[in-house]
């Protein structure tokens, strides 16, 4: 890979991986579009340990807080509600996990065409925009149920799918369940470490089966770019959505899907 194509690359899978626009169709539509060949497994196992260590660096104080409540609560009478979050986001991980395991090889072999990501970018952009405009409410990711994160977790699975946008879906699902946008978009972000942290794992067990030569410097860089894009998408976008909302990344959506079905049908 030439130095263009890692800062791109790698730029693109730090800001997508947390808007809710698709960092699996933005990466599948690069290279096509561009004529880049396949960047490899080892540069995306690189990417995603960039967004994880960002996401992990972001809310390190309530991650440390949830894990302490977590291990506590096996032993305590009483859960508490950092105890209780952190189970939630458990939970709200196995639809996914199962899915993923089951339909692995068919998502990725045979959910790949533009017109696919098209459609979803479109039909799951404009359930955004339905959720956003009449079901947003003030509750916090505190105030969730295990109905509520189950919900969650099975509108996560279909973020298997490119285009769906795992962040999308996840913030779709609890503004239906009358979160407010800000707590939406934190456990949408608190349940992409433990998504990030099992898909890089798998990864990683497909790169030491098929070993392929590893170009350290522009992993190391891609690393980098990509954690450093993704923290400040964080920070940025959870200021953003509290004083606009989601529309921006609706019209987005539509735009991009439209253009892709008059690329590649019209």
């Amino acid at each position: 890979m030439d130095w263009l194509q890692v800062v791109i690359l790698a730029v693109f899978q730090g800001l997508t991986e947390f808007l809710p626009i698709s960092s699996s169709a933005h990466l599948i539509l690069v290279p096509r579009l561009t004529g880049w060949e396949d960047q490899g497994l080892a540069f995306d196992v690189a990417l995603h340990l960039g967004s994880l260590a960002a996401v992990v660096a972001y809310f390190r104080e309530e991650l440390m807080r949830m894990a302490r409540a977590w291990w506590a609560s096996f032993s305590a009478a009483d859960v508490d509600r950092d105890a209780r979050l952190a189970w939630w986001v458990v939970l709200a991980t196995v639809p996914v996990c199962i899915v993923g395991l089951l339909f692995r090889d068919d998502i990725a072999l045979g959910m790949r065409s533009p017109l696919l990501i098209a459609a979803t970018l479109i039909g799951f952009g404009l359930l955004l925009a339905y959720a956003d405009w009449g079901h947003r409410g003030e509750r916090s990711e505190y105030q969730l149920s295990l109905r509520d994160a189950l919900f969650i977790g099975f509108a996560q699975a279909l973020a298997l799918i490119p285009g769906t946008s795992r962040s999308g879906i996840t913030i779709t699902a609890a503004l239906l369940l009358g979160l407010s946008r800000e707590a939406s978009a934190r456990f949408s972000f608190l349940l992409s470490i433990p998504v990030i942290l099992l898909a890089g794992g798998l990864e990683t067990v497909g790169l030491i089966q098929q070993p392929q030569y590893i170009d350290w410097l522009s992993l190391t860089l891609g690393t980098l770019l990509s954690g450093i894009s993704a923290y400040l998408c964080i920070h940025y976008f959870l200021a953003f959505i509290r004083r606009i909302g989601m529309q921006p990344f609706v019209v987005y959506r539509l735009a991009l899907g439209g253009w892709l079905l008059w690329l590649y049908w019209v």
